[in-house]
């Protein structure tokens, strides 16, 4: 992954956790994976401004150009701290709208339950796939509903121009819907950005058709994502393994320090676990009111491929290498458009790129 070389610095210094042998059975121990030092600056008020964009995620992780193989390389190899942050730059992005929608004024609540979500769908990589996990493909490309890719095991019928005999998804307005392509799907930002969209997809129905209040917008919504229907159940049964146990995990996550590190817990787990399956674990998630409240978002900016262009205005002039300077001196923490930064095209940022860009500027200068 792209990490500048303060970051790596910090992740040299991992600290890891102890382990039970691998022959230990799941129910014997409750996470794995190891402790680490958040990559944002924890000077940051979280609630008001969320954790930034540490890693420079664009609006992609990956080229859009990129083949299918491609794609899934670059997701593979990401750690379960980088998967967790991928998680966060979508729920800032679209903060308001989220918490809005959901009735949850607490960030680092929504971090988690979203954190339970990718741990019972993908167990946020195991530390060894990254987020390049895919399901339910047999039937084809794109025409099994349960096809999924990503954190969030997001599925095809979230994506614009799916089948069309696919339920449509469009009653997200706020939010760009991607279509479905193969460079859209494999793509985790993506594919988490349709995921939280998916969620609020079921929340809006939650709301305006089935009338549900309180916390049963988001447990019904988590049982939508996971069945494609999002009425109320007549029993606890249908919650059990699936919306109730995303609220478990996520509580572990918030109340025992793991929101920024390489931890990740998976269900069924024992040991600490246990004491976050309770009958009321809902009464966590707090009683905020969901809302379907005007909330003005932002459609998904239509940032030009220009090599060099790390602001994103569509051309290359000086002040793109001064951006690039100012993120390379560690003045700034993000570029605008990352991917243009990268003019050597190696996937990453350093000197060459600067050198480089500095040289377009002026060959368009002389030009």
């Amino acid at each position: 992954m792209r990490l500048k070389k303060a970051v790596s610095a910090v992740l040299s210094a991992v600290m890891f956790v102890s382990l039970l042998p691998m022959k230990a059975s799941a129910d014997e121990w409750y996470f794995a994976g190891s402790t680490c030092e958040p990559l944002h600056d924890t000077t940051r008020d979280i609630q008001t401004e969320g954790v930034g964009n540490p890693l420079n995620f664009g609006e992609r992780n990956t080229p859009a150009d990129a083949s299918t193989e491609e794609i899934r390389a670059i997701n593979h190899k990401m750690t379960v701290q980088e998967v967790k942050y991928a998680l966060y730059k979508e729920i800032d992005e679209h903060w308001d709208l989220i918490s809005t929608r959901l009735g949850q004024p607490d960030r680092e609540k929504m971090y988690a339950l979203f954190l339970g979500l990718g741990s019972r769908e993908s167990t946020l990589g195991e530390g060894k796939i990254g987020s390049d996990h895919e399901t339910a493909y047999e039937d084809g490309w794109g025409v099994n509903s349960a096809h999924a890719y990503g954190t969030l095991q997001t599925a095809v019928t979230a994506f614009a121009d799916c089948d069309p005999k696919f339920m449509p998804e469009d009653n997200v307005p706020e939010m760009f819907q991607y279509s479905f392509t193969p460079q859209n799907f494999y793509d985790c930002i993506i594919s988490n950005h349709m995921g939280i969209r998916k969620i609020l997809h079921f929340a809006e129905i939650c709301i305006n058709e089935e009338n549900m209040h309180g916390y049963q917008v988001i447990r019904n919504s988590l049982k939508g994502f996971n069945t494609g229907w999002c009425y109320m159940a007549e029993d606890d049964g249908a919650y059990k393994t699936y919306a109730d146990e995303i609220c478990s995990m996520a509580q572990f996550y918030y109340y025992e320090g793991h929101l920024y590190d390489n931890v990740f817990t998976w269900t069924s787990a024992g040991g600490e676990m246990e004491k976050y399956r309770t009958a009321d674990r809902w009464d966590w998630w707090g009683d905020t009111e969901p809302s379907m409240a005007p909330v003005e978002e932002k459609q998904q900016p239509v940032v030009k491929d220009v090599v060099g262009d790390v602001n994103g205005d569509g051309s290359v002039s000086i002040a793109d290498a001064v951006e690039l300077q100012s993120f390379l001196l560690g003045k700034t923490t993000e570029l605008t458009v990352w991917k243009n930064g990268d003019v050597c095209r190696d996937e990453r940022l350093n000197a060459f790129d600067l050198v480089l860009l500095r040289k377009l500027v002026s060959e368009a200068d002389d030009g």
